[in-house]
C-alpha cells in the first residue's frame, strides 16, 4: 500500500515538474484554462438569459435590449429589487467576507497573478444579480473574474512561477472574451493588452490555445454566432477612412463623457441618498425610467446590438437609444451594481457611428454607408472605454471578415488611444484603480516593487550606541576599518542620528560625544516602503544610508539599508521580470 501511495505521488510530482519545466506544460493547462473558460461563460449567460425570461417574460428571449414594448410595472419594479437584492448581499460580503475582490488586471500588476476563487464566486453573483434584473451593466467582467481565478488557482496548485502563472490568468481572461463574443483573436489580444500587458513569443501559443479552446466550447453550447453577417460591410475608400478618423474622435469624447458621469453619478447618489444600502435600489428605478422610454437601455445590449446591425431604422430613434443607454450605463455603476462597460461601450460605439453616417450625409458629405461607420464606432468607443486598440481591431476584422475595414478600424482606434491617453489619462479598465488610489495605469508587474520592501532589504545586524558617548569610548569601541557608519539613540532608546565612524576618529579634541556628530537626525525609512519611495528619501535626505524605524512615533531602531543595496537590489528584480517577459526564465 504504501509502495503505491508512493509511486502515485512520485508520478504527480514528475507531471508538475514537467508543467512547470515546459513550454508544453503550459499550454497543456492553458488549453484546461480555455476550456473552464467557455463552459463558465456559456453557463453564466445561460443563467443570465434565464433570469431575464423568468422576471422579464418570454420577450427576453434574444436579449431585454430586443423587447420593443415592456410593462411598465416590471420595467420600474424589477431593477429596484435587484438594486435591493444586491445591496442585502453586499451586506453580508461585508460582514462575512470583507476584502475587495481582485480582478485579473490588479491579480497581474500587483499580486504576481495570484487570486481567489472566492472572488471569482463573489464578483459572478453580483454581475448576474446587476445584469439579470436589468441593469445596464455587461457580464464580461462576471466571465473574466472567474476564468481568471480558475486559471490562477490551477496555477497555484502546479507551482508555476511568478511569469507563467501571469500568463496563465492571461489565458483565463482571453479564454472568457473569446467565448463571450466567438471572437479567438479578439480574447487573445485583450489578453495580451490589458491582462498580460505585453505581448512575447512565449506567451503567444498558451494564450492562443486557450481562446480557441473557449470559443469552440461555446459554439458547442451557442452556435457560431455573427453580429454582421461576413461580406455586409463594404471596403472603404479614402474618404472612408477620413470619416473612420472623425468617428474615433467623436469616440474618443464621448467615452470621456461617459467615464466622468460615472464618478458625478457615483459622487451625487452619496450626497442625495444617505443610507448606501439604498443607492442599488435608487439607480434601478432610474434605469427602469429610462426603460420606458427605450428598453434597449436595459442589461448588456446584445439584442440592441444586433437590431443596430442588422436593421435599419430612423437616425432619432437611434440618437435617442444612444443618449438613454450611456446615462443608463453610468447611473448603474454609480449607483453600485456590478458589471462593466465592455459591451455597452459596443453598442454605444455602433450607435454613435450610425448617427455620425446620417448626419454626414445631411452635411453634404455624400452617401455615407451607416453598418462600416457603425463598426468603426464599436471598435473605438470599445478602445476607449476598454483600452486595447488591437483587440477591438481584431474584433471588427472578426465581425465583418474584411481586411480593408479592419484597416480603416486601426487608423481610428489608434486616433481614439491618443485622444484619451492626452485627454483623460486612463481607460475605464484602470481609472477605476486610479480612483482608489492604485497608480495602475496596465497590467505590467508592478507587484514585484511592492514586495521589494525597506523592511526586506534592510540589514539588522546593526549595533547602536547611546548618543552620549563619550567620543574616546565610542572610537574604542569602533575602531576603523570595523564599521563604516554607527546608528546612535537616545535615553528612551530612539532613533538619534547616524555617527560616520571615520568622521569621529578625525574629530577634533575639543568634541566630546558621538552625539555632536550626527547626520539625519530626522530622516528615516520605514519597513513597509518599497523600493521606488525609498530611493525618493534617499535622494530627498542627500544620504547614502538610512535608518529603518518601527513609526514615526516610536522611533525604535529596527536596522540599516543603503541606496546602493536598494539599487542593486532593483536592478535584480527588473533583471528577472525582463527574463521572464521573454521566456528566458
Amino acid at each position: 500500500m504504501k509502495t503505491r501511495r508512493h509511486h502515485i505521488t512520485s508520478g504527480l510530482g514528475s507531471v508538475r515538474a514537467w508543467i512547470r519545466g515546459t513550454e508544453p506544460g503550459l499550454v497543456m493547462l492553458a488549453a484546461i484554462a480555455g476550456v473552464l473558460a467557455g463552459a463558465l461563460a456559456s453557463a453564466m449567460s445561460g443563467v443570465a438569459q434565464g433570469m431575464h425570461i423568468l422576471l422579464f417574460g418570454p420577450e427576453g428571449t434574444h436579449g431585454l435590449s430586443a423587447i420593443r414594448e415592456i410593462d411598465p410595472l416590471r420595467a420600474l419594479t424589477l431593477p429596484a429589487l435587484g438594486g435591493l437584492l444586491l445591496a442585502a448581499v453586499n451586506l453580508g460580503l461585508a460582514r462575512w467576507h470583507p476584502r475587495v475582490p481582485v480582478d485579473p488586471i490588479e491579480a497581474n500588476a500587483l499580486h504576481g497573478g495570484r487570486m481567489a476563487l472566492q472572488d471569482g464566486a463573489v464578483v459572478a453573483g453580483q454581475n448576474l444579480i446587476s445584469n439579470g434584473f436589468g441593469a445596464s451593466v455587461g457580464l464580461e467582467a462576471g466571465y473574466t473574474q472567474v476564468a481568471g481565478a480558475f486559471a490562477s488557482r490551477m496555477g497555484i496548485l502546479f507551482g508555476l512561477r511568478r511569469g507563467d502563472l501571469r500568463v496563465l490568468v492571461g489565458c483565463g481572461a482571453a479564454g472568457a472574451i473569446a467565448a463571450a463574443f466567438d471572437a479567438p483573436l479578439t480574447g487573445a489580444f485583450y489578453a495580451f493588452e490589458l491582462v498580460i500587458g505585453t505581448y512575447t513569443i512565449a506567451s503567444l501559443a498558451p494564450v492562443v490555445v486557450s481562446a480557441v479552446a473557449a470559443t469552440l466550447v461555446a459554439r458547442m453550447f451557442h452556435g457560431q454566432t455573427y453580429v454582421v453577417q461576413p461580406g455586409g460591410v463594404a471596403s472603404p475608400g479614402w474618404d472612408g477612412y477620413a470619416n473612420a478618423l472623425l468617428v474615433g474622435l467623436l469616440c474618443a469624447l464621448a467615452a470621456i463623457a461617459l467615464m466622468r458621469s460615472v464618478g458625478a453619478i457615483e459622487a451625487g447618489l452619496k450626497r442625495g441618498v444617505r443610507y448606501a444600502w439604498l443607492r442599488p435600489a435608487a439607480g434601478g428605478l432610474a434605469v427602469g425610467v429610462l426603460a420606458l422610454l427605450a428598453p434597449g437601455v436595459l442589461s448588456a445590449g446584445h439584442g440592441a446590438l444586433h437590431m443596430a446591425f442588422n436593421t435599419e431604422g430612423p437616425v432619432r430613434a437611434a440618437l435617442l437609444l444612444l443618449l438613454l443607454k450611456a446615462l443608463a450605463s453610468a447611473i448603474s455603476l454609480g449607483a453600485g451594481f456590478r458589471g462593466g462597460l465592455f459591451f455597452a461601450s459596443l453598442l454605444l460605439g455602433a450607435l454613435l457611428g450610425k448617427v455620425a453616417a446620417a448626419a454626414l450625409s445631411l452635411l453634404g458629405f455624400g452617401l455615407v454607408d451607416p453598418l462600416f461607420l457603425a463598426v468603426v464606432g464599436m471598435s473605438a468607443f470599445g478602445t476607449a472605454i476598454i483600452g486595447a486598440p488591437l483587440a477591438m481591431t481584431f474584433m471588427a476584422l472578426e465581425t465583418t471578415g474584411n481586411f480593408q475595414v479592419a484597416g480603416a478600424v486601426l487608423t481610428a482606434v489608434a486616433v481614439t488611444g491618443i485622444t484619451v491617453r492626452r485627454l483623460f489619462g486612463y481607460s475605464f479598465a484602470t481609472w477605476r484603480f486610479h480612483l482608489r488610489g492604485e497608480s495602475i495605469r496596465s497590467a505590467h508587474d508592478v507587484g514585484w516593487l511592492k514586495e521589494l520592501t525597506v523592511g526586506r532589504m534592510m540589514r539588522r545586524d546593526l549595533r547602536t550606541v547611546p548618543a552620549g558617548t563619550q567620543l574616546a569610548t565610542f572610537r574604542r569601541n569602533f575602531p576603523l576599518g570595523s564599521a563604516e557608519r554607527v546608528i546612535a539613540v537616545d535615553e528612551a532608546g530612539r532613533y538619534a542620528g547616524i555617527v560616520l565612524v571615520a568622521e569621529a576618529h578625525a574629530a577634533p579634541a575639543e568634541t566630546e560625544t558621538a552625539g555632536a556628530l550626527l547626520h539625519h537626525r530626522e530622516a528615516a525609512l520605514l519597513p513597509s516602503m518599497n523600493a521606488k519611495e525609498a530611493m525618493a528619501a534617499f535622494d530627498a535626505a542627500e544620504a547614502e544610508a538610512m535608518a529603518v524605524i518601527d513609526s514615526a512615533e516610536g522611533r525604535r531602531v529596527l536596522g540599516l539599508l543603503t541606496a546602493s543595496h536598494v539599487l542593486r537590489r532593483y536592478g535584480e528584480e527588473l533583471d528577472k521580470r525582463r527574463q521572464e517577459e521573454v521566456g528566458l526564465a
